[in-house]
C-alpha cells in the first residue's frame, strides 16, 4: 500500500462515521482509528515490523482526528528569504545512509539541485530526498532517526 492510498483511506474515515478500519496487504497491517480523545497511534508493520506511536497531545477542542499524524512540524527561524526543503512523504528521517557513513549535508554546506540531502524510510523502503534548490543550508529542522510527516519542513536553505 502506498502513501496516496493511505491518504485516501484517511479522507474516507473523515467523511464517514467509521470509527476504525484495518487493512492487511502482503504482510503489512495498517490500522486507522478516528477518536474523539487526543491519543493518536499509527501501527504499521508485518510479522516483525515496527510499531510507531506519537505522544498524547492536548487539542484545543475535542474533535475526530485521523490516526495518521506522526509528529508535529519543527519550528523554523523566521526569515522571508529562506527556502524550505520539505518532506515529500511520511516516514523516518535519516541524515546518513548508515551507521558510520558520512552525513549527507550539514549546516553551512552548499546544496545544488539534485543533491541528496537525506533519506526517508517509509515501509522498509529507503528514499533518497534530493534538493530542489541551490543555496546554503542554514538549519536542519529534524533530528536524525525521528519520524516526519508529509510536507514537514526538513531544512532551511539560503538561496543567496
Amino acid at each position: 500500500m502506498d502513501i496516496k492510498q493511505i491518504q485516501e483511506l484517511v479522507k474516507l474515515i473523515n467523511k464517514t462515521n467509521i470509527g476504525e478500519i484495518t487493512i492487511e496487504e502482503e504482510g503489512v497491517k495498517i490500522t486507522v482509528k478516528q477518536k474523539k480523545d487526543p491519543v493518536q497511534h499509527i501501527i504499521a508493520g508485518g510479522q516483525s515490523g515496527p510499531i510507531y506511536s506519537n505522544p498524547p497531545q492536548q487539542p484545543s477542542a475535542p474533535s475526530p482526528i485521523p490516526a495518521v499524524v506522526i509528529a508535529p512540524p519543527a519550528e523554523a527561524p523566521k526569515s522571508d528569504n529562506y527556502i524550505t526543503i520539505k518532506s515529500p512523504m511520511i516516514g523516518t528521517f535519516y541524515r546518513q545512509s548508515g551507521v558510520g557513513k558520512p552525513i549527507f549535508i550539514n549546516v553551512g554546506d552548499e546544496v545544488t539541485t539534485g543533491k541528496v540531502v537525506c533519506i526517508i524510510e517509509a515501509m522498509k523502503l529507503f528514499n533518497e530526498i534530493e534538493s530542489e534548490v541551490n543555496g546554503k543550508i542554514v538549519k536542519v529542522l529534524v533530528e536524525d532517526s525521528s519520524p516526519v510527516e508529509y510536507d514537514q519542513p526538513l531544512f532551511l536553505v539560503d538561496p543567496s
